[in-house]
């Protein structure tokens, strides 16, 4: 029976031995050798009792066997469920119950609290360190090199991954080998890539950003990834000529530009640099440009979706957008209440369908029904606005709108003002409970290093651009914003941080 995803991934590449994984400070890994670790890991898998459509859990370190772990699932069958090694054993546990996974893999580190909840669950757990080592590697020593892959239909779970739950229990998003085959193929070409490519892999491979498409991509075109545990700006720029495309998040390119000794001739051979997970700054794409030659791709996925927009490699690639529709995916701007499409150039809520699009929430049919239409859109939860020749621009999530006075207020319409002012190195905007308006606009900035930020002037500063209603009713300055592992801002611990502000208003 066909694998759609080991058919497409890995079987071309089982007696290839190209580079695959370069490592800084490990053996490098060709691409049968990477193969044939999954393979050991992948027999190992069946003999410690998971099945076909079982859900195998992982916290651990990224490493070469960590990726080989989620490649022995596609050829088991088993459904690869990472988790954020940030996760509390509390988290785990919900997560473990949750999913009713059949196996835990964890850290050392961590074996206490998570061995006793397994044992407590009647989940069988096994250790994988950073480097390699664990009681799971070791029982696979002596297993077998090749694996039969078990026959998997294109709509088989492939991936559990579970949300950030910020507005309540997270949510499982149900992947299945269609949805993640058919996003890496279109990125594959959309982007350009070939087996001549080099990428430099620094993101972590518990979320769909590193795991999905960097991996999946490089595997479908042939091309190694000098991969590294995480970002370290000094030893990124240090392998850049050694590269051609980069993946990351804002932070990445702001932490570079940070170097003033980072310019163009450490890019000399790269061709692309892409950015997502979090908004990007219009300033952060023109100051890279300036000092490098290149403009940023920035893109927007989704856990349900993976990608979904990008900027073209050919073409313009425009500032402050995410883009136009990836061939294959339907967007449309709706009426967040009717749902009702909405005008060209109407601010409302994105939803997209495509075979991208996942397949529900694991176990939480009346969610699902809410959030995935019957006609296949995905209401996305995003608030946008598309131009006419397509160009999707994001402003903010729809539980970020702040309905100050009766007027609806869009985040990023206020922070785009701000982030504009001498000094500001960036804002988050959020609304705060507000006796007599409902909400109030609460701006929370983060200076640039050394500067000393005026309130008032910025206040005055902002009168022009902004209507009255927009503007904040209340400033704070703080060093840096509230971020999670991929360097989105949680505007939920803001608004939890600063929800009394306007307590004393009367």
């Amino acid at each position: 029976m066909p694998n759609p995803l080991h058919d497409a991934l890995f079987a071309p590449r089982i007696d290839q031995e190209t580079a695959f994984l370069v490592m800084d400070d490990a053996d490098d890994l060709t691409h049968g050798a990477f193969l044939r670790m999954a393979a050991r890991f992948a027999h190992v898998l069946r003999d410690m009792g998971l099945e076909p459509g079982d859900r195998l859990a992982v916290q651990v370190d990224k490493s070469p066997e960590a990726l080989a772990v989620y490649a022995a699932c596609v050829m088991a069958g088993v459904v690869f469920l990472p988790l954020n090694t940030g996760y509390t054993p509390r988290e785990v546990e919900y997560f473990i119950r949750d999913s009713g996974a059949k196996m835990v893999l964890g850290r050392a580190g961590a074996r206490e609290a998570l061995l006793r909840d397994c044992q407590r669950l009647g989940v069988r757990f096994e250790t994988l360190e950073a480097d390699g080592s664990g009681s799971f590697p070791e029982t696979a020593t002596f297993a077998r090199h090749h694996f039969e892959p078990v026959g998997r239909a294109p709509d088989d779970l492939a991936a559990l991954l579970y949300t950030s739950g910020t507005t309540g229990l997270s949510k499982g998003a149900m992947l299945t080998h269609r949805n993640l085959l058919s996003n890496a193929g279109v990125l594959a070409e959309f982007w350009r890539f070939t087996r001549d490519d080099v990428l430099i892999h620094a993101l972590p491979i518990f979320h769909t950003h590193g795991l999905f498409v960097a991996t999946n991509i490089m595997l479908l075109s042939g091309g190694p990834m000098i991969f590294l545990p995480r970002f370290r700006p000094a030893e990124v720029r240090a392998l850049l000529p050694g590269a051609t495309a980069l993946m990351g998040v804002p932070t990445f390119y702001t932490r570079l530009l940070d170097d003033p000794e980072f310019s163009r001739g450490d890019c000399r051979n790269m061709r692309l640099f892409i950015s997502g997970s979090a908004p990007l700054l219009p300033e952060t794409f023109r100051t890279f440009e300036a000092r490098t030659g290149h403009r940023i791709v920035e893109r927007y996925g989704l856990t349900e979706t993976s990608m979904n927009t990008s900027n073209p490699v050919e073409g313009e690639r425009r500032p402050g957008t995410v883009g136009v529709p990836l061939p294959g995916v339907d967007l449309k701007i709706t009426d967040p209440d009717s749902g009702a499409a909405l005008p060209e150039g109407e601010v409302g809520m994105i939803e997209v369908r495509g075979p991208n699009v996942f397949a529900g929430y694991w176990q939480m049919p009346d969610k699902t029904a809410e959030e995935l239409r019957p006609d296949g859109f995905f209401i996305t939860g995003d608030l946008g606005v598309q131009a006419g020749d397509g160009y999707v621009t994001i402003v903010g999530r729809g539980k970020d709108l702040i309905i100050s006075g009766g007027f609806n207020i869009y985040p990023r319409d206020v922070e785009q003002v701000l982030d504009a002012q001498p000094g500001v190195l960036e804002s988050a905007v959020i609304g705060a409970p507000h006796p007599d308006m409902g909400e109030g606009v609460v701006a929370v900035l983060v200076p640039e290093p050394g500067a000393m930020l005026d309130v008032a002037t910025i206040e005055a500063e902002i009168s022009g651009p902004l209507a009255r209603f927009k503007q904040p009713r209340h400033y704070v300055v703080i060093d840096e914003l509230p971020r999670n592992s991929m360097g989105k801002v949680q505007k939920k611990a803001l608004r939890d941080l600063y929800a009394g502000v306007f307590a004393d208003v009367s």
